[in-house]
């Protein structure tokens, strides 16, 4: 009788894990699409709000659904600031400081992963302390700095201070670290320099950890708010955080326009980094995956 009995039980041990399993899968869904509803819930109501009356923005209890869909807080946004000039400004700014790191901290990466110099361990523990510097603190420096060299309200004064970032160094170095070692000596043999090793074998080899850094670089600058607002004194060199900033403290928004274009200028900040992201989302989750498994 004890034979039947485990051969009973053996049988059935297969079949309750899958029903564990059809329990479980539904329940860990619902929470995870209840966790993504409450982080995007507030980007959902600014995105909406963008498009609502002012009826609708004051209306109590809130309406999330616009009863009537309307452009005219874009509009009076587009009247009451010069957003191209904003827009143009950030763009500019982060196309430049995503540029200068991906060029400087990826050949500062090469060399601490695969070239061996005097004082390569001493960099790389100046790279390592950089990270553990809050940024705040390199604002007063930075400001002296810009000013002391004439470049305060100048491009250069808003790009310079950003064109290598320590994690940028990190990152490149971290993943070069996996390029096989045996395939840059096989290079060399044939005669190839480090300058056609680093662009034509390297790079190639780590685009999902350039596309991470793109992104990562792309939205610190364009979401950068502290550091233009200290460096521009000129209106016509604010950024849109800036400039959105401005607006929202001006005591004549509510009669401008109110929050309604506030929320406006917010959706056409965060729309070039949504474009952005949809763009290189491939390679980014093919680099935190590969960093995962370092």
């Amino acid at each position: 009788m004890s034979a039947p009995t485990a051969s009973v039980q053996t049988a059935a041990t297969p079949g309750g894990r899958r029903g564990e399993r059809s329990v479980r899968r539904p329940v860990l869904y619902l929470v995870a699409s209840l966790g993504l509803l409450v982080m995007a819930a507030p980007f959902l109501w600014m995105a909406l709000s963008a498009f609502k009356t002012r009826q609708d923005l004051t209306a109590s209890p809130p309406v999330w659904i616009p009863s009537r869909w309307t452009l005219d807080n874009v509009g009076a946004l587009l009247d009451q600031l010069d957003m191209p000039r904003y827009f143009v400004n950030s763009l500019v700014v982060a196309v430049l400081v995503t540029v200068c790191n991906l060029l400087f901290c990826s050949m500062l990466g090469y060399a601490l992963a695969k070239l061996d110099f005097t004082g390569r361990s001493k960099v790389f523990g100046t790279v390592l302390a950089a990270l553990m510097v809050p940024g705040n603190l390199l604002i007063l420096p930075l400001y002296v700095l810009m000013s002391g060299m004439g470049l305060i309200d100048t491009y250069a004064g808003l790009v310079l201070p950003f064109a290598a970032s320590a994690f940028g160094v990190f990152l490149m170095r971290q993943f070069m670290q996996s390029v096989p070692d045996e395939l840059l000596e096989a290079a060399r043999i044939d005669g190839a320099g480090e300058w056609y090793i680093f662009w034509r074998i390297v790079l190639p080899l780590v685009r999902p950890a350039l596309a991470t850094l793109t992104i990562f670089t792309f939205l610190g600058s364009w979401n950068n708010f502290v550091w233009p607002l200290v460096a521009t004194n000129d209106p016509g060199k604010y950024t849109l955080p800036v400039a959105l900033a401005t607006f929202a403290n001006d005591p004549n928004r509510t009669v401008a326009g109110g929050n309604g274009m506030l929320m406006a200028g917010s959706l056409l900040v965060v729309l070039p980094v949504l474009a952005a992201f949809v763009v290189l989302q491939r390679h980014f989750t093919q680099g935190i995956a590969t960093a995962g498994l370092k």
